[in-house]
């Protein structure tokens, strides 16, 4: 049967993160700027016969089928398609579950991609954006294929350049609920928007982090431990941030060996405490495009 082995979907950083309103029927309108990073999930997909969807290897524990975003993403090409084939689909994860990292919409992107090719389907990335959108704010951009400025709930994207980056990305022992934060009240719901030139201009301009992240201060007051290894990062000089709604923790540095050496010392100072306080930690590099962006026509 015709197969894809080692299929990456790769996580992603909220450089910034701004929230700049909230539309009548709840949804929250953000600006932020989506990076991909090496840390990534891999699949095997093997084509088969009938139509049926299956999984194996490192499925998330306690996810039901019918909320697994890798074969909601395969049954809305499947019809989308009107393709009568199926797959067998083996996960291999490395990017944490509630980490802000984007896992499950990557995973989601990159079935839709894989997919996609498997069955000859055909469509375009236009077509798979738009049975991205139902899937989860996050799932476009991967589809989109490339960094980018979002805007709205995440469906306006607009490809920026990034300058060649490592980063330190750190994980507390903490799971953090998306909904819980957005329905906050002490939620920042009124950062100014701000123009893709202004964000550009500042790129070249300065070397660190733009912004901020308007979901972190709301999380550090919930979450203690993300708090600490937050602060541990930014007491030993680095610009440290929160990606997404957490619990992930990220620092841009100049290449992979200071991102390593910085990753040394951070385990061995937060170790320190005693408390366990960091769950993993990953040296990444940052991606200037997504690993499949060459598989969609687009």
């Amino acid at each position: 049967m015709p197969s894809l082995y080692d299929v990456p979907a790769p996580a992603k950083l909220n450089l910034f993160l701004h929230v700049v309103g909230r539309r009548a029927d709840g949804y929250h309108l953000l600006q932020t700027v989506f990076r991909f990073i090496d840390l990534a999930d891999a699949f095997d997909f093997e084509r088969v016969e009938g139509g049926g969807l299956s999984r194996e290897g490192d499925v998330p524990p306690g996810l039901p089928a019918s909320e697994d975003l890798v074969l909601r993403a395969a049954r809305a090409l499947q019809q989308a398609a009107g393709v009568s084939y199926g797959a067998r689909i083996r996960y291999r994860k490395r990017i944490p579950v509630g980490g802000g990292l984007g896992g499950g919409s990557s995973d989601a992107a990159t079935a839709l991609i894989a997919l996609n090719r498997l069955w000859g389907a055909g469509l375009d990335r236009a077509a798979l954006m738009r049975l991205a959108e139902p899937l989860g704010a996050d799932v476009p951009v991967f589809v989109f294929g490339q960094p980018a400025f979002a805007q709205g709930i995440g469906e306006d994207l607009t490809a920026v350049a990034l300058p060649d980056r490592a980063y330190l990305v750190v994980r507390p022992p903490v799971q953090v609920s998306t909904a819980e934060i957005f329905s906050a009240e002490d939620l920042t719901r009124n950062t100014p928007s701000v123009k893709i030139s202004v964000f550009a201009d500042w790129q070249s301009r300065h070397w660190g982090l733009y912004g901020r992240n308007d979901l972190e201060a709301v999380v550090l007051r919930r979450h203690p431990r993300i708090s600490r290894v937050l602060r541990t990062l930014r007491d030993v000089g680095l610009d440290a941030r929160m990606t997404g709604s957490g619990s992930c923790v990220f620092a841009p540095l100049d290449d992979l060996a200071q991102a390593r050496m910085h990753q040394d010392r951070i385990i061995s100072k937060i170790a320190s405490f005693g408390d366990g306080s960091i769950e993993q930690s990953w040296a990444c590099t940052g991606l200037h495009d997504h690993p499949l962006r060459h598989w969609i026509n687009g």
